[in-house]
């Protein structure tokens, strides 16, 4: 069942997602994207599952060292990437030495962003342990921290030299981390593949069974989906906004409730919704495509009210995203499932409809 996903990019820095089961824990998995030394960033709940599968797969590294953060997105801050960096600087690792992620998008994040900046980039490998980091944050070279003004707004673009993609690591996921995974995973439908959409309303159920199949062929097709976006614009010039459907919305309700009321994928549902609602009033979706969007991220699991927060605070934060451009806001608004455009050509008024209704 193992195989290999080329995300092809310029400059000989094309790397692969290994994609498989059991993969973690094979000898010289990792030796061929290290050299002799590594730090591996991880938490403490990882670390006992995983640590020594990792350590296994790194036969050929002479000095394997071990950091542990915390995990949630309160510890995505500056302070635990500078305890990544006394780690490298403590034990004396060289601009030769590859960062190994082990964990969720936190843990790849402050990894990330740490080897894009020690010596001024060092290597980076991915292992992701939770379904929205499979399908999403250790995938494109996106790293950052957070800031109490705005999510990711401290960061780099440093692309891994490879990630492995073990969908045995999902088995020890806990049910609610799996299905906020499920929204960056609806995501690539409404955005990219009407007929992959309609094959997750046809298997939702078997997803959130962890039908073994099922979870392959999602986290395949997410990750194709994703890499072809990278490969065509790695540094968000143009097209790779598109992935940020929902965002501007989730980052939004992340912000305003202190990282502390939601998973990432969970505001990316409520996200999700608020984007649906406003491309109807835009005139470039559907009431209907809004209603199956809305049902299947409600059959994932991921139904719930937005948080009740002042509506200025909310504009206020969705003002200091990133894709803010020119001081004007840009939305990514669907055109039809399977298909998404920018638009930074909304009214506010409409766009307080949006917050107000698409809950």
């Amino acid at each position: 069942m193992n195989e290999t996903i080329e995300v092809s990019l310029a400059g000989g820095r094309s790397y692969p997602i290994l994609l498989g089961d059991g993969l973690l824990g094979t000898p010289d998995l990792l030796d061929p994207f290290t050299g002799t030394q590594a730090l591996i960033v991880t938490n403490a709940a990882v670390a006992r599952l995983y640590l020594d599968g990792t350590r296994r797969s790194l036969v050929g590294v002479d000095q394997v060292d071990v950091v542990e953060i915390g995990d949630g997105e309160t510890f995505k801050t500056l302070n635990t990437y500078a305890t990544v960096l006394d780690a490298l600087v403590e034990n004396r690792h060289n601009r030769t030495t590859t960062i190994i992620a082990l964990g969720g998008g936190v843990a790849g994040d402050v990894a990330g962003f740490a080897a894009a900046t020690y010596h001024r980039g060092v290597g980076l490998v991915q292992i992701p342990t939770t379904l929205l980091a499979l399908v999403d944050s250790s995938v494109g070279g996106k790293t950052a921290v957070n800031h109490p003004a705005g999510k990711n707004l401290i960061g780099a673009f440093h692309q891994p030299r490879a990630v492995i993609a073990d969908v045995d690591v999902l088995a020890t996921l806990p049910d609610r981390e799996f299905r906020a995974g499920l929204a960056e995973v609806i995501k690539y439908g409404v955005i990219a593949d009407a007929a992959f959409f309609g094959w997750l309303e046809s298997h939702v159920e078997d997803l959130l069974d962890r039908d073994p199949r099922c979870l392959v062929h999602a986290i395949r097709r997410s990750c194709e989906i994703k890499a072809a976006v990278v490969a065509d614009d790695e540094r968000e010039q143009g097209r790779r906004a598109i992935l940020n459907f929902g965002h501007t919305f989730g980052h939004a309700i992340e912000a305003v409730t202190g990282y502390q009321r939601f998973l990432h994928g969970e505001a990316v549902a409520l996200g999700m919704n608020m984007a649906m609602d406003l491309s109807v009033r835009l005139g470039r979706s559907s009431d209907r495509d809004s209603q199956r969007v809305r049902t299947l991220i409600e059959r994932s699991g991921l139904a719930g009210q937005a948080p009740t927060v002042d509506e200025e605070a909310l504009l206020d934060a969705m003002g200091m995203d990133k894709k803010v451009m020119d001081g004007r806001l840009r939305f990514i608004v669907c055109d039809g499932i399977g298909g998404v455009s920018v638009t930074g050509d909304v009214p506010e008024k409409t766009l307080r409809q949006a917050i107000a209704h698409g809950r």
